[in-house]
């Protein structure tokens, strides 16, 4: 048993060394400093939204033990993810998870430098679920919750699963007393977005909703039993120049059913800034469509 012991012992502490180089010390607030990852060899650093406190003056402690200032190329509260940018040929990404591979019960370590050296807790992956919605509003394409100690200045440090392989960013920011983990397939959504735009970009409508149920089925809905009521309309907003009325019950956008407002946030993505989209909403009891060109929020 004791050689068991110890030969686990040492294959986990060979994954910290391993992922030592991927992991960088992002000093980007008045007090602890926190974590990041390397995303990309050209200098992309990921950590966590709510520990960079300032826009200016920051600096990234590097895995060699040298330093380096940091500028912010993009933020996302609503998914706790910020993109910083530096200027070194001394780090290389990591190698990612594949999502499939992500089961509850899996062994993690959480890794973090809010000092010199690397630091690393160990767990089990406690919840991996479906695309889930923050507080804040934005979307996690997978919910990955482990049991971990998140310490003070880990938050933007990887998770690693036993092969060595990055699972995500980890979190303490988007529920309190909660550690998440921003998974890959998130990240491959909302990196791109904030890498060209600088923030993500999410559709506007400009109308206040509630979730009612339909009184009346109509064929063309199959088995959609509820739609979104619009209780008010914004002067001058896309939906108040596209002709949406108090009272209207949005139930398709895009063919794509709004059952609930969730429903409704997925579908005004932000690709379709800009364009034309397609409404189609009960009216005196009848299904009609309604064309305006989509807003941004």
């Amino acid at each position: 048993m004791s050689k068991t012991l110890t030969s686990f012992s040492d294959e986990l502490a060979g994954l910290v060394r391993d992922s030592d180089e991927h992991v960088v010390r992002i000093e980007a607030r008045l007090r602890l400093p926190a974590s990041g990852v390397v995303w990309s060899k050209d200098g992309i650093i990921l950590t966590a939204n709510h520990i960079v406190r300032k826009d200016e003056g920051i600096n990234i402690g590097l895995p060699d033990g040298g330093s380096v200032s940091a500028e912010v190329l993009g933020r996302d509260p609503s998914t706790d993810l910020a993109i910083l940018k530096v200027d070194s040929k001394n780090i290389n990404e990591p190698k990612w998870t594949e999502e499939g591979d992500l089961n509850v019960g899996n062994l993690v370590l959480a890794l973090g430098r809010p000092g010199q050296s690397l630091m690393a807790t160990f767990g089990v992956l406690s919840a991996v679920g479906d695309r889930w919605r923050t507080p804040g509003g934005g979307w996690l394409e997978q919910y990955v919750q482990t049991d971990v100690v998140m310490y003070p200045g880990f938050s933007g440090g990887p998770l690693v699963d036993a092969r060595g392989h990055f699972v995500g960013v980890n979190t303490s920011g988007l529920l309190r007393g909660v550690s998440m983990t921003i998974s890959r397939s998130t990240l491959e959504l909302v990196v791109p977005s904030l890498l060209k735009h600088g923030r993500i970009q999410r559709g506007y409508l400009g109308v206040s909703l509630q979730p009612v149920q339909l009184q009346k089925k109509a064929p063309e809905l199959g088995d959609q039993e509820t739609g979104l009521l619009v209780i008010s309309v914004e002067d001058q907003s896309p939906a108040d120049v596209g002709g949406v009325v108090q009272g209207d019950v949005i139930v398709k956008v895009n063919d794509r059913s709004t059952r609930l407002i969730d429903d409704l946030m997925v579908s005004l993505s932000g690709d379709l800034i800009g364009e034309r989209v397609l409404l189609n909403i009960i009216r005196g009891g009848e299904i009609t469509e309604v064309e305006l060109v989509l807003g941004e929020r």
